[in-house]
């Protein structure tokens, strides 16, 4: 079944390297989701601003179960607001509920490895001019850590590709921002699934956790075609850093943190909102840094973390709706990416929002 070939010349990113000219066939992976495949060859070195990538599908399709988000209670507000703002804050708390909880869409599974690019890609049934992003994962972490945010995004009705590559011990984020690059290349240019979906190219978005998060920031940065938004979710320190091209950045962007980051030696995420004059810092209640990815990791066994539900649910909504506003421009969640609104479930930042030294970093460590 042909589901499509790209319509032009994107240029949001680099094509991958190709080792192969073979095609190969997968298995069912899905796993509680629908599953699709790209069928075509890896994609072959391109000029800096074209791509062209052919492609096919074909797959069955299975029922998932989706549960209805259910908000959740009104929370309390002090005395002396007035009205609106009582309303509009508990209107927020109810978007925050429901955002948390899986959408109203089901869920297709593909393999970018089909298209040249290991990795998977997420998306809704069905849906024309849709936005997409692409997200970077953490170190030592592969994508199949984030299924659930992926799919998750992807009920919202976002397309979600995720390259699985640099998950080395001495990853490159260059390398992984060049990758998240070609990731939207492929979601943007290629009719996904049974022929029924498609994303428009000015809803595009780059995504990323931890070292994928600083990864994001520099994929953003080097793209001819600037996103339309770039989220970077409790980013981590890098080899070149983060810094540098954010300051550079003109384009709409989020920063998440968890409380005690600017202390923490591996985060970076004060001084990437800093340096970048168009981000939002959302600090997150009681979040844990490394706790976005599912499942064991191997990070875990060197002590620097482990999974933790309560981060991955309140992430996954705020992400959601920011994304819903910036990509989609729905102004249901335009609050998600006013950095003049205090969301449900963040904190103020106050002296968290006060950069340290490594130095002070390293002494405050050492403090407990």
């Amino acid at each position: 079944m042909v589901i499509g070939q790209r319509g032009g010349r994107l240029g949001f990113g680099e094509a991958r390297r190709a080792d192969t000219g073979k095609t190969q066939t997968r298995g069912d992976g899905g796993r509680g989701c629908d599953s699709f495949h790209i069928h075509g060859p890896v994609v072959p070195p391109r000029p800096l601003d074209e791509t062209c990538l052919p492609g096919k599908s074909a797959g069955d399709l299975l029922s998932i179960s989706l549960i209805l988000a259910d908000a959740p209670a009104r929370q309390g507000n002090r005395a002396g607001v007035d009205v609106r703002y009582r309303q509009r804050v508990a209107k927020t708390s109810k978007l925050v509920g429901a955002l948390g909880r899986r959408g109203p869409h089901r869920v297709l599974r593909g393999d970018l490895a089909f298209a040249g690019l290991p990795g998977v890609v997420f998306t809704p049934e069905s849906g024309y001019n849709l936005p997409g992003v692409a997200f970077g994962h953490d170190w030592l972490t592969g994508v199949a850590r984030y299924a659930g945010l992926l799919e998750h995004l992807a009920s919202w009705g976002i397309v979600s590709a995720a390259p699985d590559t640099e998950r080395g011990l001495a990853p490159s984020v260059l390398n992984l921002a060049f990758d998240l690059g070609t990731a939207l290349d492929i979601a943007a240019g290629v009719r996904l699934g049974p022929g029924k979906i498609s994303v428009h190219t000015g809803k595009l978005g780059v995504i990323g956790h931890g070292f994928g998060g600083s990864a994001a920031v520099f994929a953003a940065a080097g793209m001819k075609a600037k996103p339309q938004a770039v989220a970077a979710l409790y980013p981590a320190i890098t080899n070149p850093p983060a810094e540098q091209p954010a300051s550079t950045l003109n384009v709409p962007g989020v920063v998440f943190s968890a409380p005690g980051s600017a202390k923490a030696l591996r985060s970076n995420a004060i001084e990437l909102w800093r340096a970048w004059d168009t981000a939002t810092l959302r600090i997150v209640a009681k979040a844990q840094p490394t706790g976005l990815a599912e499942g064991r990791r191997m990070t875990t066994a060197f002590g620097l973390g482990a999974p933790d539900r309560k981060t991955q649910k309140t992430t996954r909504a705020l992400l959601t709706g920011y994304l819903l506003y910036a990509l989609s421009g729905d102004k249901t969640y335009r609050d998600f990416a006013d950095p003049d609104v205090q969301l449900p479930k963040t904190i103020p930042m106050g002296d968290e929002a006060a950069p340290l030294s490594p130095e002070e970093k390293f002494v405050a460590l050492l403090k407990g």
